[in-house]
């Protein structure tokens, strides 16, 4: 083998490290394989010297022929952190390994969202193999905060990954990145996905287009109702609920009618409760005391949302003899939508349960969208429990107008410390919603 000798950049940095890490910086070049991935875990279990300058003198050994050591080298930059390590990431994105191209994804994933990658998972790049194969069985529900700027060169790299990625599972892993980042600069790549013949790309995908809440992506994803996987029937029908797609009421409601699936036809009903205006009430009546407790929740939904003040009776009924919390939870926002603002109080409670605060969450943050439900919250965003105040400060920062901003900032002032940071954190993302002044 071709002796190896340091970099210009390496030869540098030696003086202003200590000698230990100057004896594994050297090693990053050693003929031995073996001394180069020591060499490399080495570095990025360091506690001293400068994180960034050990991501750069890592920089070189990304392009090791070695896969092993590659490996390491991409643990380390992820252990590292900070911006000096970015370059080495998107350079192993392009890795021909995919699990190693899959850990160089996750590891930009985790310079937002910190502990994001788990390291017992990396020791091996068979367990980070078999780890992607198991890990798109549910869907992920983190996400990044509005206000967070995503460097837009690891949006381009994390997107050319999700087409041009080694393996179908590196592909998938990509488009589930893209939403967590809510890299919108990837929806050309995600849109392209949609047409894979791979379910583990096309659900990806369009979870992320969910995350990353653009609209007028919304009509490119009808077409997937169509498919013959009940799990992109699924994926598709809640997207297009979320995304409010009107396009695609035609082919909920044949699915929630004709489906031979159940999650498929639950999914559609779902989907539908969630677009305006579907002219389907009598659909959403026939379903409101079905033996599915979440497809009961979802008729309650489209009977709020339809806005008939004829249908506040039957609602009331179904509250008064619903024994299951999700259904009574719908059957509230249902009531509010209809002018019963006294179940406002029911909601605010849910955020109090730990299985249901994220069903009584995003109603809230709906109906928080008219100022006279606006207004009765700011009460219990300071009166209430810690789970309330933090989940209703939550609410108003995706729902509340300028004036709410007051109250968050009262918030911050809390003298949980938990509370004040969610409140901090919320303040962010609602300045960044409501842009300047």
């Amino acid at each position: 083998m071709t002796r190896r000798f340091p970099s210009t950049f390496q030869l540098f940095l030696v003086p202003f490290l200590a000698a230990g890490l100057c004896a594994q910086v050297t090693n990053l070049q050693s003929e031995d394989p073996k001394a180069r991935k020591k060499a490399a875990q080495r570095i990025g279990e360091s506690r001293e010297g400068n994180p960034a300058d050990l991501c750069r003198a890592l920089g070189d050994a990304v392009a090791d022929p070695v896969a092993e050591v590659r490996s390491a080298v991409v643990v380390s930059l992820i252990k590292l952190s900070g911006e000096g390590c970015i370059p080495g990431l998107i350079a192993a994105s392009r890795d021909g390994n995919a699990s190693i191209q899959s850990m160089a994804v996750d590891g930009m994933v985790n310079q937002y969202i910190p502990e994001y990658v788990k390291f017992g998972v990396f020791n091996s790049l068979k367990g980070v193999a078999s780890n992607l194969k198991g890990r798109f069985a549910e869907p992920e529900p983190l996400v990044v905060d509005s206000y967070v700027e995503i460097a837009p060169a690891i949006s381009d790299a994390v997107a050319s990954v999700i087409t041009g990625g080694s393996s179908n599972e590196s592909r998938a892993n990509a488009a589930r990145a893209a939403g967590i980042l809510r890299a919108n600069r990837a929806l050309p790549d995600l849109k392209k996905a949609l047409q894979s013949r791979n379910t583990m790309i096309i659900v990806e995908s369009v979870r992320a287009i969910e995350k990353i809440q653009e609209p007028s992506a919304g009509p490119d994803i009808v077409f997937l109702l169509r498919d013959p996987d009940p799990k992109v029937q699924v994926a598709t029908a809640e997207t297009a609920g979320q995304l409010r797609v009107k396009e695609a009421a035609e082919g909920l409601v044949d699915l929630a009618k004709n489906s031979e699936r159940k999650e498929v036809r639950r999914a559609a009903l779902i989907g539908l409760a969630k677009i305006p205006d579907n002219g389907e009430d009598k659909l959403f009546l026939l379903h409101l005391r079905d033996k599915d407790k979440q497809i009961r929740a979802a008729a309650a939904e489209g009977i709020g949302r339809a806005g008939n003040q004829t249908d506040v009776d039957t609602i009331q009924d179904a509250f008064a003899g619903e024994k299951a919390e999700s259904p009574r939870l719908s059957m509230a926002f249902a009531l509010v939508l209809l002018g019963d603002h006294s179940k406002i109080a029911y909601l605010i409670d849910g955020l109090e349960s730990t299985f249901h605060r994220l069903e009584a969450r995003p109603f809230l943050v709906e109906l928080a969208r008219d100022p006279a439900v606006l207004s009765e919250l700011y009460t219990p965003l300071t009166s209430g429990t810690r789970n309330q105040r933090i989940h209703l400060a939550h609410v108003i920062a995706r729902s509340g107008n300028r004036d709410s901003r007051s109250h968050l900032e009262r918030l911050t002032k809390d003298l949980d410390p938990r509370v004040a940071g969610a409140a901090q954190r919320e303040l962010k993302n609602l300045d960044t919603r409501l842009g300047p002044a």
